[in-house]
């Protein structure tokens, strides 16, 4: 999902990326077996029917996301004409100072060096103080979805092991460098360098990581004992864990039977959640095998409810799973790893070679996807760890997201411009598999004014509210003929709302204010009721 990527100054990256990186050749294998691929077809050329299902679900997200806007009109067809607007938004520079006093006021700072503090998607240099020589290189995906790569990310940030990061575009849509490919011929990611040595695979990497750095918080119980053992043991539950996902998730024949298999899979892990008294698998501290597990659970939680409509969290089904998410919700760590429900349900076909939605998922996809008129306009409801359609158990600070996602806006505005333009602009000479990913795309300049001005007034009502904003002087108004022209302003908004992406642009509370004010200014344009 390419997008608002923010590293330090520009909000959009050379290369953003839409989907994880390939997976592990064993893992591709089981893909393809369960999953089939959109470009393979079996000899004799049938498709088998979960095949047909997961390639029409995948090209529907495409026609539907990849053409200048990105989404149908929630409410029906789009209205032939859209309505102009003021140009009397504060500037960029006001903007900035506002942001400012914003963060004062708060005790906050967006701005701040990604590198220090907590972690951060936009750290390329991880010291936590240490003023030793560096020793690991890793690299990663750009838009911080690959699964494997955020294992060994969480495990560097747990471990607060010193590290450097590149980032290496994904398969999906573009070309890895070849000063990449020259180290890594296969361009599978994850990867680390340690003291100069080329590692790959996610559990291989982990496990050097933890021998070699045994007095950064070991992650795993003594070699030997009864507790490594049952970790290891874990480590293949999860294995277990991602097949019976998988085979659910992908295809649509026999879904009751797969349901019940991975319902079965799930009560194991639940019980292994207890067993120790939890919250984590191991006790009451993380370990590798929440670590491990971590990157799967929050695919599931999103997918499932997505397709299926089947939450494994926030419902009281599994209360051990409940009380997990939760403290992996409390750590500083994950949250600035996780994503959210929206980004996971469009960067998993692209990986998987589609996913197949059942009729209970359809009513769940429109609410994440913000097309059941309500989830993605304001105001919008309160977060908790029993919210729908996502739970989010840290909650929302409403003036606080929408300060974040407004800091983000205001720092990269040319940028954030000039990408939202590319939805009244032209394709890229360039297609490539993930649907909301066109890194080649031609922008519609011409419309910079318009845009710049649009994008103004949302940073506004992001900073001041929009109840404020509408009774000021600088109030968005609209009219049928006088101002800037919105038509163009439209589809780039469209296009900018649906391509946010979490974490890598922003946490999920800020994402959802800044696709909801980004609907306000939508259906202004569009003469809706507001």
């Amino acid at each position: 999902m390419q997008g608002l990527v923010v590293p330090s100054r520009s909000f959009v990256t050379r290369s953003a990326s839409y989907c994880p990186a390939q997976p592990r050749p064993a893992a591709a294998s089981l893909l393809a077996r369960r999953c089939g691929t959109p470009l393979h077809t079996p000899a004799g050329g049938q498709t088998p029917r979960s095949g047909v299902r997961a390639m029409s679900i995948l090209q529907n997200i495409m026609k539907g996301f990849s053409s200048g806007s990105s989404k149908a009109s929630e409410q029906g067809a789009r209205p032939a004409a859209t309505l102009s607007f003021s140009d009397n938004a504060p500037s960029w520079e006001q903007l900035a100072d506002l942001v400012r006093a914003k963060h004062s006021e708060f005790g906050v700072d967006f701005w701040a060096d990604p590198n220090e503090g907590p972690t951060h998607p936009l750290a390329l240099k991880r010291l936590f103080g240490s003023t030793e020589p560096v020793r690991v290189k890793l690299y990663r995906d750009h838009a911080a979805w690959c699964p494997y790569c955020h294992k060994v990310w969480l495990q560097l940030e747990e471990k607060r092991i010193p590290y450097v990061i590149e980032k290496i575009n994904m398969r999906c849509y573009g070309d890895k460098p070849p000063s990449f490919t020259a180290k890594v011929p296969s361009g599978l990611l994850p990867v680390i360098e340690l003291d100069g040595r080329v590692v790959t695979e996610s559990a291989v990497i982990m496990g050097l990581l933890e021998d070699t750095f045994p007095d950064h918080k070991p992650l795993m119980p003594p070699a030997g004992t009864t507790a490594r053992q049952r970790a290891d043991l874990l480590m293949r539950l999860e294995r277990k864990l991602f097949s019976d996902w998988l085979n659910w998730l992908c295809s649509d024949w026999n879904h009751e039977r797969a349901k019940q298999q991975f319902e079965a899979t799930m009560d194991l892990v639940a019980s292994e959640m207890e067993r120790e008294g939890g919250p984590y698998f191991l006790g009451s501290d993380i370990s590798l095998v929440d670590i491990t597990f971590c990157p799967m659970l929050e695919r599931i939680a999103a997918s499932l409810s997505y397709y299926k409509g089947s939450y494994i969290r926030g419902q009281g089904r599994w209360p051990a799973v409940d009380r997990w998410f939760v403290a992996m919700e409390s750590r500083p760590t994950y949250l600035g790893t996780r994503s959210d429900f929206y980004t996971h349900a469009h960067d998993l076909p692209p990986q998987l070679g589609g996913c197949a939605m059942h009729a209970d998922g359809e009513p769940v996809a429109a609410a994440i996807d913000g097309t059941d008129g309500t989830a993605w306009r304001l105001p919008l409801p309160p977060l908790s760890a029993t919210s729908l359609p996502e739970p989010y158990s840290p909650g929302e600070n409403p003036p606080v997201d929408r300060l974040e996602a407004a800091a983000r806006l205001v720092r990269n505005h040319e940028a954030v411009v000039k990408f939202a333009l590319r939805g009244p602009g032209r394709p890229g000479p360039r297609p490539v598999m993930a649907p909301l990913a066109d890194p080649t795309a031609l922008p519609a300049l011409e419309h910079s004014r318009e845009a710049d001005a649009a994008l103004r007034h949302v940073a506004h009502a992001l900073l001041v509210g929009v109840e404020a904003k509408q009774v000021s002087t600088e109030a968005l108004q609209t009219s049928p003929s006088a101002g800037l022209s919105g038509a163009a302003v439209v589809s780039a908004a469209e296009y900018l709302r649906d391509r946010v992406g979490v974490p890598r642009d922003m946490r999920y509370p800020a994402a959802r204010q800044l696709r909801a004010h980004l609907n306000w200014l939508i259906d202004n344009l569009r003469g809706a009721s507001v």
